[in-house]
């Protein structure tokens, strides 16, 4: 595919945009590559990078294996997601700790019309789609359920298998990369590395993520091939499960002591703005919400557009 340089600074700005998703515990940079028209493209490119690319290197050079694996696709974008993670992960978990309700809210209604989005890909619906999406929409609650570890690893062998299950879920929309690290108990101490820019622990993060990745996209890669419907459905399912663990209000049934000493929320159910406890900022949650839901009706109809 030819780009010129706009478009792959347009593909890096997808990639800052996933990376921003990815940090948050709830949101999928799955979810933001599938809207924003890259999903299939970064999963083929992914699945090029194999053992046999050695050999192309070897024979015919270097420009030949990066074109084989969509190189400057992939520098691109994964350029605009470690910028995000590196610049964002602070503005991130101060939104986190101080604004809850309303960055909730923003991607809630982003994540919301991501679902008409993604269905509306679904050319054929028949029972089986069906059923995969309702057992996909369960499986993805039933994740959001779940409690976190109350011990945080910090090991590097940890953090390497954290980043190996992790990445699979930051590249499925509807399950998050990010909430899985937290339910691993290794969500704060990777944020801690990124923010004291502990290169061995990211490191090890980083062998883990691409040794996941590059075997999981292979996968999706034949099962949007061979299955593209039923695919689509299972992906529509987990984004419809994931909606609770990203609804804005919260109440929280037990609390656990981190490693600073300060509470935090350990288990939490949603609850309705009505009966939350605190101050429910309804007025600007539901703004947000609208912003987020109509940012991607726009990016809908620029990809159409062009």
């Amino acid at each position: 595919m030819s780009r010129s340089i706009k478009d792959y600074i347009i593909v890096g700005l997808k990639g800052m945009a996933m990376g921003a998703a990815d940090v948050v515990p709830g949101v999928s940079g799955g979810t933001i590559a599938f809207i924003s028209g890259i999903y299939e493209e970064l999963l083929g490119s992914i699945s090029n990078v194999k053992l046999g690319l050695f050999k192309t290197l070897k024979q015919e050079g270097l420009k030949t294996a990066w074109k084989q694996i969509n190189g400057n696709f992939l520098a691109s974008l994964f350029l605009g997601i470690f910028i995000s993670i590196v610049s964002l992960a602070k503005a991130i978990k101060y939104l986190l700790e101080n604004e809850p309700i309303l960055l909730w809210s923003f991607f809630f209604g982003l994540v919301l019309a991501s679902i008409i989005y993604i269905a509306k890909q679904i050319t054929k619906w028949n029972f089986i789609s069906i059923i995969i999406l309702i057992m996909g929409a369960f499986l993805a609650y039933y994740i959001t359920t779940l409690n976190p570890l109350v011990s945080e690893n910090s090991s590097l062998f940890f953090m390497f298998i954290a980043g190996a299950i992790a990445i699979c879920a930051m590249i499925l929309p509807g399950i998050s990369g990010a909430f899985i690290l937290v339910l691993l108990g290794a969500y704060k101490p990777i944020l801690a590395a990124v923010n004291d820019r502990d290169f061995k622990t990211i490191a090890a993060v980083g062998l883990g993520a691409i040794i996941g990745l590059l075997s999981f996209s292979k996968i999706l890669k034949w099962l949007f091939a061979h299955y593209k419907n039923y695919t689509l459905a299972a992906l529509t399912g987990f984004i419809i499960g994931s909606l609770n663990k990203i609804w804005p209000w919260k109440e929280t049934l037990t609390w656990r002591t981190n490693s600073h000493g300060v509470k935090v929320p350990f288990n939490q159910q949603s609850v309705s703005p009505f009966s939350f406890d605190g101050n429910t900022e309804l007025t600007m949650a539901i703004v947000l919400a609208v912003v987020g839901f109509g940012l991607i009706l726009l990016m809908e109809k620029l990809a159409v557009k062009k």
